[in-house]
């Protein structure tokens, strides 16, 4: 069976991992579905997987509106998370570790 991502809205540019995955073939579910992308790294469950080449600045876009804007450039096919993007809606984003989510600008003693 294929490795799955879904897309919430047809301005997305952005699809939600369903599934940890691999590099290859993902299908694109949802009403807003795309033929379908490939993945060229390992993506964890419920990241975002670009489904278009995004460049420095560019808007991400999930749920139809700008969600963040990419730090640097995004292939296609590439994990969307704050090691790249910048959430417009949270400042601290980008001082969070990418896996765990804990801040990592708070020294603890």
């Amino acid at each position: 069976m294929m490795q799955s991502a879904f897309k919430i809205d047809a301005r997305d540019n952005v699809a939600t991992a369903l599934e940890t995955l691999k590099p290859g073939p993902v299908r694109i579910l949802g009403e807003a579905a795309d033929p379908g992308t490939m993945c060229t790294e390992e993506i964890p469950r419920g990241h975002k997987i670009s489904l278009k080449a995004i460049g420095p600045e560019e808007e991400v876009i999930k749920y139809g509106v700008c969600i963040g804007r990419a730090g640097a450039d995004i292939g296609q096919g590439k994990w969307v998370h704050l090691h790249n993007m910048h959430s417009v809606y949270d400042e601290r984003s980008s001082h969070l570790d990418v896996r765990t989510g804990a801040p990592k600008d708070i020294k603890y003693e």
